[in-house]
């Protein structure tokens, strides 16, 4: 990941940093990895996310219609 640093304005570049990282998944990531997760968890927590999903896919399916 590459943010160019223009007229040194450091932290305009640290905010467009966090912003691509927050979009890219990387702080929740992050988040998830910093304690162990028992594959079962995982399995249900990947299961419930799948299913929050769907329910937002189909709802904005809905509203275009």
């Amino acid at each position: 990941m590459e943010v160019k640093v223009l007229d040194r304005d450091i932290e305009k570049a640290i905010k467009i940093l966090k912003n691509k990282l927050a979009k890219s998944g990387f702080f929740k990531e992050m988040k998830e990895r910093r304690f162990y997760e028992k594959p079962s968890v995982k399995k249900k927590r990947k299961r419930a996310e799948a299913k929050k999903r769907s329910i937002k896919s189909m709802r904005r399916r809905r509203e275009s219609e």
